[in-house]
This record gives structure tokens, C-alpha cells and sequence, in this order.
């Protein structure tokens, strides 16, 4: 028998196998279907939703890679096949689960950045992120799949953490031949941002980033200053930092150390103006540490700028969004220890950001939850398949 008339003949007895047969109703499965389907419509067997719906349960399960996925599918009850819209066998009767090469596939070759996109959009549709606060503050910052690679040629992510709700709001790929400067803008170039706070590390306090939030975006920023702009740093550092009052002050203690945060703001105008864009005030922030294993103080000082005026910003609120930023880096420190991001091998196509996008996802959604453990979450949701459809509220 020809190959064409035996393929022909399997996708006969399959429900499910074209786009047109399957209407996805408003949740996650919806949001997965505006994802381009980079497969050959011949042959085909699952469609890519249920495929992608299958991934991201299986790593809210905890699964780690991809044999794990496939391993946990091959495992689901028939009633969770069926809420995942697997393809149904005509003759049987029995919803048909995806092997792991057949996901590793997938992974690999879909489009990551719009399946980035596609998920980011619903999950911006399901928060109200900032409304209580009066402002939606947006950390940016990058990340390396260290395992994604050979050193030099390894993945490289730039995104988007709402500080409000913990959620990923963006995430695209940092080409090895540029770097995330070059990719802040396309990064948040989708995202309403009018009224919104971007808050970047040094690298990011660039001329160009400033005035296209403040300008385009109509947006406001709180940048971390650096040696790497060193006309501005030495403008920070000469200021009057010793005539200026603490405004804010935190003092925590916890995991065997002290911390106590000053923040000092100044108003930049006139002769104190500084040499960047829109920039209105200084902030000059020390953190004192004390190491009760060694029994000893450390002083950090950093300096900050911002388009924001004394009267469109107090003083705590700078503090607690810069503070903030560190979500983003607690995001990084999930995927690497809890989801063992780094330890992973998976290098082939787009399947290392898939992957990432993934994990970003159930972050999300269990922050969303009201969840603070997110290894106790992943643990609870691996001992029922059910958990992790009603996390994604597939029902």
C-alpha cells in the first residue's frame, strides 16, 4: 500500500485531525490554537493545542523534560485525555495520548515566540495586575539556559515579570549575534504600558530606552545606574548625598542575616540637573548586611534615576519597586532549581524556549493562585492528573 493511501486511511478513523473539527472554547486551549501549527497538515494525528495543552500540564505535574512529559501523557485517565481534546480513535472509542517524540517534536519546531506572545496576551486577559497599587511595575531582565548549549552559542531570554501578580508578561530570544539591549524594545513593544513603571538593571540604562518609554510609550522608568554609563555615575556619585534625609527605611531579618535598606531621593533640576533623558530625581539606596554566621557588617550602595517627580512617586514606593525587580530574579531561581532548567540537555530548534515559556507559564498561573511554594505545588499536582487541568482551568 502507498504511503499517501495508509496515512489517508489512519486519519479516517481519527476525530479531531483537522483545524476546522475541533472549536476551542475561551481558556488556555483557545489561546494555544492562535499558535501556527509548523507540521504538515498530512499525517497529522494530534492537533497542536492539545499537543502544547499536554506540555504545559505535564510541567505543572513537575515533570522535568521531555521523556517525562511523555511518560506522564501516556499515563492520563481517558476523562483527562478527553478534557485535553486528544484525538479520539473512531473504533475504539479511546482519546489517543502523544508519544514523547512526538511532543519533543513539536517543542522543537514550533514558533517560540509566538507561542510566548499567545500566552503572555492570555495571561494579561485573566489579571488586573496594578489597580490596587494605582501603577503596574514591570521588571525586565535576561537569562541563560546554560544547558541549552555549548558556551557562546547557548539560549539566551530577555522578559517581562509584572511586579504585581509575579505573571510573565513577555519573553522573546536574544539572538547570539546581538544582545538584550538590542531586544528591550521589541521585548515590550506588544504591552500597553501608559502609566506603567519599567524597572531594568544597568545594563538597560540606555538613552534610547528612556525616551522611547517616556516618548512612545508614554510610560515611566526607574533604572539602575552603573560604571557602564560613567558621565552619569559620577554625576550620582558627586551629589549631596550627606545633606539629604533618608526618606524609607526597611529592616529585615531572616536566613541567618539582617538587612537594613536606606533610600535617599533627590529632585535633578537646574544645576543638578543630569545628563539623560526625562530624568527628574536621583535615589541613592545603601544596604547594610549583617552576616550572623561570620559576625560581620557589609555596606552596598547603589544609585538609581527616575522620570518620576517627588509627587508622582514617594518615597516608599520607589524603594518597594526597586526592590521588587528581585522577582524577577526569584522567577529565574524557580526554573533553575525547582524545574531544573539548567540541568536540562534539550537543545534541539526552538524546544529550549518552549520549554522555558512552560515553565513561565505554571509559574504564573500558581502565583496567580495565591501560591508561595511553588515545589510544594508541583508535588501536590503530581499525585492527581486533575490538579494540573484545573490549574490551567481546562474543565
Amino acid at each position: 500500500m502507498e504511503p499517501s493511501l495508509l496515512i489517508g486511511g489512519l486519519s479516517a478513523r481519527l476525530h479531531g485531525v483537522s483545524d476546522d473539527s475541533q472549536r476551542y472554547t475561551a481558556g488556555l486551549l483557545q489561546a494555544l490554537a492562535q499558535v501556527p501549527d509548523p507540521r504538515d497538515p498530512r499525517g497529522r494525528i494530534h492537533l497542536l493545542p492539545g499537543l502544547l495543552a499536554v506540555a504545559v500540564s505535564a510541567v505543572a505535574a513537575g515533570q522535568r523534560s521531555v521523556s517525562a512529559i511523555g511518560e506522564w501523557a501516556a499515563d492520563l485517565p481517558m476523562s483527562a485525555r478527553e478534557r485535553l481534546q486528544m484525538t479520539r480513535e473512531a473504533f475504539t472509542g479511546c482519546y489517543l495520548a502523544p508519544d514523547a517524540c512526538t511532543i519533543g517534536r513539536v517543542l522543537a519546531r514550533v514558533d517560540a515566540d509566538a507561542l510566548d506572545s499567545a500566552i503572555s496576551r492570555w495571561l494579561i486577559s485573566r489579571t488586573t495586575a496594578g489597580v490596587a497599587a494605582g501603577r503596574r511595575v514591570i521588571a525586565v531582565d535576561g537569562k541563560t539556559l546554560r544547558g541549552s548549549g555549548r558556551p557562546g552559542a547557548q539560549v539566551h531570554l530577555l522578559a517581562a515579570l509584572d511586579q504585581g501578580t509575579g505573571t510573565v508578561v513577555a519573553q522573546n530570544n536574544v539572538d547570539g549575534k546581538t544582545n538584550e539591549i538590542t531586544r528591550f524594545q521589541p521585548l515590550l513593544a506588544e504591552l500597553d504600558l501608559t502609566g506603567a513603571v519599567i524597572t531594568a538593571d544597568a545594563l538597560h540604562t540606555q538613552r534610547e530606552h528612556a525616551r522611547w518609554l517616556t516618548e512612545t510609550k508614554h510610560a515611566s522608568y526607574v533604572f539602575t545606574a552603573k560604571k557602564n554609563q560613567p558621565r552619569l555615575y559620577r554625576q550620582l556619585k558627586a551629589l549631596p548625598w550627606t545633606k539629604i534625609p533618608v526618606l524609607d527605611e526597611t529592616n529585615n531579618a531572616g536566613h541567618g542575616r539582617r538587612d537594613i535598606r536606606q533610600l535617599q531621593a533627590i529632585t535633578c533640576i537646574g544645576p543638578l540637573a543630569l545628563d539623560f533623558p526625562h530624568a527628574r530625581q536621583a535615589l541613592r539606596i545603601r544596604r547594610r548586611r549583617y552576616n550572623q554566621a561570620t559576625g560581620r557588617w557589609s555596606t552596598v550602595t547603589v544609585y538609581a534615576i527616575t522620570n518620576l517627580d517627588a509627587t508622582q512617586a514617594k518615597p516608599a514606593d520607589l524603594a518597594d519597586w526597586l526592590r521588587g525587580h528581585w522577582l524577577i530574579e526569584s522567577l529565574h531561581y524557580l526554573r533553575d532549581v525547582t524545574f531544573g532548567e539548567d540541568a536540562s540537555q534539550v537543545r534541539t530548534g526552538s524546544a529550549p524556549q518552549t520549554l522555558a515559556t512552560l515553565r513561565n507559564t505554571v509559574i504564573s498561573l500558581l502565583r496567580l493562585a495565591g501560591t508561595t511554594n511553588i515545589a510544594k505545588a508541583l508535588r501536590h499536582n503530581s499525585r492527581n492528573p486533575d490538579r494540573p487541568l484545573q490549574l490551567l482551568e481546562i474543565t
